[in-house]
């Protein structure tokens, strides 16, 4: 199937005479008027963006490129939670992207034979770990541009609020506790303890993937793994206990989180309608800034699930952002592609506006310190002997298995499925799915 796949989009991209129009979500192309002594370059790039958070950002360091070296950059963001979608139409196309992103080994199963060789490249040459680059042999068919953290993110002030600080929190046993509290005394406190679970598109992929995470990661741990044909849901249990804690102490009855999206929990948190909002460091620009939080008023906890070495769990740490270049594209783009991504990790436009403007830590050598508090707390729990909670749902089998999963759990919120569709479409569907994906 995957043969099949690549055959059919190799031929669309050699026989198409034109680019078929489209409407992407967010697409701006910098201009091609080269700044002052600049040389104009043959090549160009096209940039097909997975994380919606920092399109602007992109859209602003593409400009610069193009004013210093001539070269044009496209940058295209994909919606949240369509971006295989996205990607699967684009590369169709006679103008096809020519940097492109895959989650891990997984995700660049399906797009293995687009990706050019990076071994020999100047950004390889940059990293600070073999640990980022996805290898086969002496292939290297990605570079890992980001490590990203996430975990509870936590209103201080409304936590005092409530008579608790974050030191209370060591625990599964104790977020419940506070989380309960905080219900019980809602309509005093004028707060609920968690932002809406929302199960729309925008927003399902925190509890379908980043939540599924947790059990996934204490299964592998257990079983000295780093990947499995058939999970087999030791934790599932712990799992229903947390989304159950987020469900039943929200600022929605779990009945109404089909409709609730990303944006109505985020804009929650910002008025302070709830203590906790499940998310991670790429959030850090969207709640800070004139008339929003300031570093004091925020903290990132670790999601406590109940099982292990609580007190000395980190939060959730890895990558799941791979860049690719297109090696269906021409050696005047791929080089341009190849000049872009590398002066993205190199120069201080480039580092500055990661660290800065995206709040990302890039794993290179030329990286500059990130001002992102949460990448700081992460840096600091780290330091003191906690263990970071590596990120496994990169392994998880398809996309149609999370899929599959958030909606036994939108439905076991609304009281119209049972938790036992939850493990059927946890434990059974990862076994079917992953037979689907590797025969």
């Amino acid at each position: 199937m995957k043969k099949a796949l690549a055959l059919v989009l190799a031929g669309a991209m050699a026989l198409s005479l034109a680019a078929c129009g489209s409407t992407p979500s967010s697409t701006a192309t910098s201009g091609s008027t080269p700044a002052s002594g600049a040389s104009t370059a043959s090549g160009k790039v096209y940039y097909l963006n997975f994380k919606p958070e920092q399109d602007q950002q992109w859209q602003d360091l593409a400009k610069v490129y193009t004013e210093q070296t001539g070269v044009p950059v496209e940058v295209v963001t994909a919606a949240s939670g369509n971006y295989e979608t996205t990607l699967m139409a684009e590369m169709g196309k006679s103008d096809a992207p020519t940097l492109f992103q895959v989650n891990g080994p997984v995700g660049l199963a399906s797009w293995k034979d687009y990706c050019y060789d990076l071994s020999g490249s100047d950004i390889y040459g940059q990293l600070t770990s073999d640990a980022y680059a996805l290898k086969e042999g002496d292939t290297v068919y990605g570079i890992g541009y980001v490590i990203e953290s996430y975990g509870l993110i936590v209103n201080k002030t409304l936590l005092a609020e409530a008579g608790y600080t974050v030191e209370d929190i060591q625990s599964f046993e104790n977020l419940k506790a506070v989380a309960e509290d905080i219900t019980a005394r809602k309509d005093e406190l004028g707060f609920a303890a968690f932002t809406s679970a929302g199960m729309d598109g925008s927003s399902d992929w925190r509890y379908k993937t980043h939540l599924a995470n947790l059990p996934i990661y204490f299964e592998y741990q257990d079983e000295g793994i780093t990947s499995t044909d058939a999970i087999k849901g030791t934790y599932l249990d712990n799992y229903k206990n947390i989304w159950d804690l987020y469900i039943n102490n929200s600022t929605c009855e779990p009945s109404e989180l089909a409709a609730k999206t990303g944006d109505d929990s985020r804009n929650e948190f910002l008025a302070g309608e709830a203590v906790f909002f499940q998310n991670g460091s790429w959030e850090y620009g969207n709640l800070t800034g004139e008339g929003k939080f300031t570093d004091d008023d925020l903290a990132m906890i670790p999601i406590y699930i109940g099982v292990g070495d609580e007190a000395n769990q980190g939060l959730c740490t890895g990558t799941e952002n791979y860049w690719c270049v297109n090696n269906m594209a021409s050696e005047e783009d791929i080089q341009a592609t190849l000049d872009f991504i590398n002066w993205c990790v190199t120069s201080e436009e480039g580092t500055t506006a990661m660290a800065n403007e995206m709040g990302f830590v890039i794993p290179f050598k030329g990286a500059a310190e990130s001002p992102n508090l949460f990448v700081k707390q992460d840096a600091e729990m780290t330091a003191a002997g906690k263990t970071p909670v590596s990120w496994n749902f990169t392994t998880m089998p398809s996309e149609e298995w999370k899929n599959v999963l958030g909606t036994a759990l939108t439905a076991y919120a609304a009281g119209t499925g049972s938790w036992d569709d939850v493990v059927t479409a946890f434990v059974d569907n990862w076994a079917a799915e992953y037979q689907l994906a590797n025969g």
